[in-house]
Formats: structure tokens, C-alpha cells, sequence
């Protein structure tokens, strides 16, 4: 033939048909004798349930009881392809490129219409898939890594808030801002409010955290986005001359900064602003868009401390005998501290003003 020509669907037919019939003839030699012999095909024969017979062509297909069938040929009695031959998997890749990649099941139903019946379709289909390099980026799931050791700040036995970590979040309507304090040990929080993001207001919210929660250790804190705004507000990134490096240093306290572009090490508090963000969220929905005062959000950043406290910190037993809950509250006070809301009658002009 002369290289370049087009190939007639005939010859290509010819062509295909050749090919299977040599792997039929060097892999079922016994099968096709006795076949042509009319005698019954050995019982540990894999064909033996298959009930094969050969048709004009000289291939080996599938028999069965549909032979009346209005169904075309290829439909009701396959070519069988023996499945650890090279040709069946030269197949499978052909029909599962066909499906666009689309799994064991696409690929076995391209391969089944398409007129092929592969022994032990099944079993290799899906190993072909998996040394699939394309199947593997598109489907694989992403690679984790083992995750490092704790800090020591996870891992004391120090009272509440001697190591915490540290976030602002915010703001609102009302232009107010919220620092959340956590332990790293009893993963209790603490929420301030703060009116702006300079200096002075944030080291009043510092002196209340101590005044309530007692002198701190260490500070942890990120570099992300909410943080970020504010350390350059409050030139405390480096400048360890800063009013507040000071008044830290005279509490004896420390402040450190995990490493740029790694939120990932600051999942201690940023777990925490997620839950109160989720709280709040849930009680702006239910009152509506107003506009917050000062007061107002300190009394939800209250109720909000006080639910997050109260969530357990290990899986609640269904042992009749533990009834106890452990939860960061528990570790604080001593006692359980459900989330309560006072009794009595409270409007939403109690604590929203319209805008």
C-alpha cells in the first residue's frame, strides 16, 4: 500500500479482524479445535461459560440464547478478547481516551457497545485506570504532609492564658474591631473590643485582658491580613522600643510572629475567629442589619466568649457513668457554664439602633 493512502473502512476491517484472530488462534488454540471439531470445550476452559462459537470471519464470539434477536451482531455476541493479551490493552486505553477519561464504568460500556468482550474485563480495566497518568491528576486526592510537632505552648500545664495567641478581627458598621486572645492549653478564648486600630487603643484592650485573665508569657500571633493592617498601624512588627513592646516587657511577657505567608501555623486562633464569626453571623441574620454601638458588641462578644467556652473539647460519652462534659469554661471555672440568655423582655432597640 502506498504510504499516505487513505485506508477504505474494508480494509481496515480486514486489517482489525486479522489481528484478533491471531491472538485468538495463539491463545485459544484448544478451544477453537475443539469448536471445529464439534466436541465440548474443556470445563476449566475460561470460555467454557460463554457458550463461543466461531463465525464466518474465523472469530471466536460470545454465543448465548439471543441469537434471534433483532440486535446487531456486534450487540449480541462480542468478540472475545483475552485479557492478559497486549491487544486488550491496547483496547481499553483506546476506549477509555474515547470517554474522556471518565472511569471503569464509561470505559467498560464504550468497550462493550464497541463489540469487544475483554475475559477479566473488569480486574484490568481498572488497573489500566489506575496507572492512568492522567486519571492520576485529575482524580488522585491532594498530598498531605505529616504535620510537625506541637509547640510547648500546646503542651502546658501552666494556668489558663500563660501562653496565648493572638488576632483582630472586625470591623463592623460602627467601625469597631475585636481582639481575640486564646489559650493555647485550655483553647479558651477571650474577646475585647477595640475603637480603632492606633496604639492606645489597643494597649487598654491588652491591660484588660491582664486585668481579668492575669499576666501572660507569651503572645503568638500571624501575619495575615487583619493582623498585618494593624501591626503597621501600631509599628510593632520590629521596632522593639514601641510603647507596647515596653509595656509588654514590663509585664514580662514576650511577643513573637510566626513566619509571613504561613497561616497555616495559626490555626490555634483562627479556628476561634471562625467559630465567632459563624456565631455572629447567626445572630445578624435573625436581627437584621442594624448598626452596632459599643455597647452592643461588647455584649455580644460576651454571649459569644460564653458559647464557644461551652462547647466540649473531647466527644461526648454515651456512658451512663461520665455525664461530665470537658470544656474550656470547665477548666476556667471549675463548673459548667452553659450559654445562657438573660429571662425578661429585650427588644431589638435594646441592643441595635436603625442606621
Amino acid at each position: 500500500m502506498v504510504r499516505g493512502k487513505t485506508r477504505t473502512i474494508t480494509e481496515l476491517t480486514r486489517s482489525k479482524n486479522a489481528i484478533i484472530r491471531a491472538v485468538q488462534e495463539e491463545t485459544y488454540i484448544q478451544e477453537i479445535s475443539s469448536i471445529k471439531n464439534n466436541t465440548e470445550i474443556h470445563k476449566n476452559s475460561v470460555l467454557k461459560t460463554l457458550d463461543p462459537f466461531i463465525d464466518e470471519d474465523g472469530l471466536l464470539r460470545v454465543g448465548g440464547r439471543i441469537k434471534s434477536a433483532k440486535l446487531e451482531d456486534n450487540e449480541k455476541h462480542p468478540i472475545i478478547i483475552p485479557g492478559k493479551h497486549h491487544l486488550a490493552t491496547l483496547l481499553i486505553r483506546h476506549h477509555h481516551e474515547e470517554v474522556r477519561h471518565q472511569g471503569r464504568l464509561f470505559t467498560e460500556g464504550a468497550i462493550r457497545t464497541a463489540g469487544y468482550w475483554i475475559i477479566g474485563g473488569k480486574r484490568r480495566v481498572s488497573m489500566i485506570i489506575h496507572h492512568c497518568v492522567i486519571c492520576r491528576k485529575l482524580c488522585n486526592p491532594t498530598q498531605t504532609q505529616q504535620m510537625a510537632d506541637l509547640p510547648i505552648d500546646r503542651l502546658s500545664t501552666e494556668p489558663p492564658f500563660t501562653n496565648i495567641g493572638l488576632n483582630i478581627f472586625g470591623s463592623w458598621s460602627s467601625k469597631l474591631w475585636a481582639a481575640i486572645f486564646t489559650c493555647m492549653a485550655t483553647r479558651a478564648i477571650h474577646i475585647e473590643v477595640i475603637e480603632s486600630l492606633d496604639t492606645s487603643s489597643f494597649i487598654n484592650a491588652l491591660r484588660r485582658f491582664f486585668s481579668i485573665r492575669g499576666p501572660v508569657k507569651h503572645i503568638r500571633s500571624d501575619r495575615g491580613t487583619n493582623l498585618v493592617s494593624a501591626c503597621k498601624e501600631l509599628n510593632i512588627a520590629s521596632n522593639m522600643t514601641t510603647p507596647i513592646n515596653k509595656y509588654l516587657a514590663e509585664q514580662g511577657c514576650i511577643w513573637t510572629f510566626i513566619p509571613p505567608h504561613a497561616p497555616r501555623m495559626g490555626g490555634t486562633w483562627e479556628r476561634m475567629i471562625g467559630m465567632a464569626k459563624r456565631i455572629l453571623d447567626s445572630i445578624f441574620l435573625q436581627e437584621g442589619h442594624r448598626k452596632l454601638t459599643h455597647e452592643a458588641l461588647t455584649t455580644l462578644m460576651a454571649e459569644v466568649t460564653s458559647i464557644i467556652n461551652a462547647r466540649p473539647l473531647v466527644p461526648i460519652s454515651t456512658d451512663p457513668d461520665e455525664t461530665s462534659l470537658l470544656t474550656p469554661a470547665m477548666l476556667l471555672t471549675q463548673k459548667l457554664n452553659p450559654p445562657t440568655v438573660p429571662t425578661g423582655e429585650f427588644t431589638r432597640e435594646n441592643t441595635f439602633k436603625h442606621q
